[in-house]
């Protein structure tokens, strides 16, 4: 299967789209100034003990209190402890293998037992803040890498079960073995079947150095809360989970980042670094690449997927829930069943993809058309987890209800993705009166004139919607409206370009620089 990724960068976020076959199955989008990341590690102050809750509020810098809860804690907390103890003494160069590992924790115990309000504890983000909750804490450390994932105080081996060989089980289990420090534990990634043993030499040298450098920030007079490790870019962090010999294009817009990326591609797969390719053309690149099309028809309440057939997807409080809906599908033969089996199966492979394009995450409740037969049920049940065996968010599906009914929860670790489909009217402000639309290219005339002969600059670019972009640009060459422009304005060195994500009568003016000129004003409109 062919998958290429598609970075476009922004001056407030990146959003990153993973497209199989060009059709759009994941898209994540990260803001430049977000604070918290999840796998970040931070030295912390416990704010507020809530024993009813058997959990804790821990300060790492957030409006409301990070939540801690006993369960999260690992059984090798007071071994953290004592490390943390250690670290605050001033000692340079703290090697794990010389901490004493403390007992484990009761594995039913009681918070208020090993945590005290003001204690400090190291923790890292396990889910972003959602909604108005904060982050939710872990205390059982790990620092992820391509092939390896490392656990401090674990001085265990873990391979993934995606891993059926005994043997390379076997074998990987015996490599690390022999590399591993005391006092580390590993998980072997699925990624890591049939690696040398100097694959995971390097990368084991590189994790154990990432965690040294981060207990060695810890000061006797350090303020908390303190970053101590910062997960690597949404963008190289995105690639490093679903990075594989499929991939054959990975396209950016930034100049910055595509470097970024190089170097991470030419660390772990040398060989492949030419599939990274910087994108220069003025079409904006999801515009180019289809993303913003497919990502217009893909949100919102109803998403239709196959011959009139569609979901609505509604959000509560608690769950999710899908409806399915055949529409004006039919077959030949008014075979219920059979078309019932058809859309159910249809809908399967849409609904895979809306949960990893949306992340929806917690409780889905599925209602697909309803089916006599317990062998087409079974055949729903199996597409269903086929098509969820490549999500990447642990889940777990059920078998339909006798009322039809599909239940699935999916890992909720970031809020869900949520982009407007409907856009308001960018004349009117959603007032309802507004100018002659025929009027529009003389008001974008006037801002270019504003621009050229007020405030004097001459190079910059206009973003349209491609309707009023194909008005601008028609005639015979040099003959069109931009043409004229161009020539009324020779001191100017504009370009006008098409944009998917502006509605009708919207525009954009960016300088030379990628940053946008805000010419625009609320227009008066006539009270009736």
């Amino acid at each position: 299967m062919n998958s290429e990724l598609v970075i476009d960068v922004q001056a407030s976020e990146i959003s990153i789209a993973l497209l199989e076959e060009k059709r759009l199955i994941e898209v994540n989008k990260e803001s430049r100034v977000s604070k918290f990341s999840v796998g970040d590690i931070y030295l912390a102050k416990v704010k507020k003990l809530m024993p009813g809750l058997n959990a804790a509020f821990v300060d790492v810098g957030y409006e409301k209190g990070a939540f801690l809860h006993y369960q999260d804690l690992g059984p090798k907390f007071l071994s953290y402890k004592e490390l943390v103890k250690q670290a605050k003494t001033g000692k340079k160069n703290l090697s794990l293998s010389k901490i004493p590992v403390g007992k484990d924790i009761e594995k039913d115990g009681h918070l208020t037992d090993v945590l005290a309000q003001g204690q400090e504890v190291l923790v890292q983000i396990a889910k972003e803040p959602i909604s108005t909750k904060g982050p939710r804490l872990t205390s059982e450390i790990s620092i992820a890498g391509r092939f390896l994932v490392l656990i401090p105080f674990a001085d265990k081996i873990f391979v993934s079960q995606k891993i059926k060989s005994s043997e390379e089980r076997n074998r990987i289990k015996q490599i690390l073995k022999d590399i591993k420090p005391k006092n580390f534990g590993v998980i072997v990634r699925t990624v890591a079947e049939g690696k040398k043993v100097e694959d995971f030499d390097l990368e084991l040298n590189s994790l154990i150095k990432r965690w040294n450098d981060s207990i060695n920030k810890i000061k006797p007079d350090s303020k908390l809360p303190l970053l101590l490790y910062e997960e690597m870019g949404r963008t190289v962090s995105i690639l490093r989970d679903i990075f594989n010999p499929s991939f054959e294009n990975i396209y950016v817009n930034d100049e910055g980042v595509y470097h970024e990326i190089c170097d991470y591609v030419n660390i772990i797969a040398p060989e492949r670094k030419d599939i990274v390719k910087l994108y220069t053309n003025d079409v904006p690149i999801f515009d180019y690449f289809s993303v913003t099309k497919q990502l217009k028809s893909s949100f919102g309440r109803t998403v239709s997927f196959k011959n009139g057939a569609y979901l609505i997807i509604e959000k509560t409080e608690a769950m999710h829930v899908v409806d399915v809906n055949s529409g004006n599908k039919t077959r030949a033969g008014n075979d219920q069943e059979a078309n019932a089996i058809e859309v159910n199966l249809a809908a399967a492979d849409e609904l895979a993809r809306q949960l990893r394009l949306r992340d929806l995450g917690g409780i889905i409740v599925v209602d697909f058309i309803d089916m006599v037969k317990a062998e087409n049920r079974q055949e729903l049940y199996n597409r269903m987890r086929d098509n969820m065996a490549n999500d990447r968010a642990k889940h777990n599906i059920l078998q339909l209800s006798k009322f039809g009914l599909m239940q699935i929860t999916r890992q909720r670790v970031r809020p869900e993705m949520h982009i407007d489909t409907e856009e308001v009217c960018p004349t009117c402000y959603g007032k309802g009166v507004s100018r002659p639309s025929i009027l529009f290219v003389d008001e974008l005339e006037n801002k270019i004139d504003y621009l050229v002969n007020t405030l004097k600059t001459t190079k910059f670019k206009l973003y349209v919607h491609p309707y009023v972009g194909a008005y601008i640009n028609q005639g015979l060459p040099f003959c069109s409206l931009k043409w004229k422009w161009k020539r009324k304005y020779k001191a100017a060195s504009f370009k006008v370009i098409t944009s998917q994500n502006l509605s009708f009568l919207q525009y954009q003016f960016v300088d030379e620089k990628g940053e946008e000129i805000d010419l625009k004003e609320e227009i008066e409109t006539v009270s009736h």
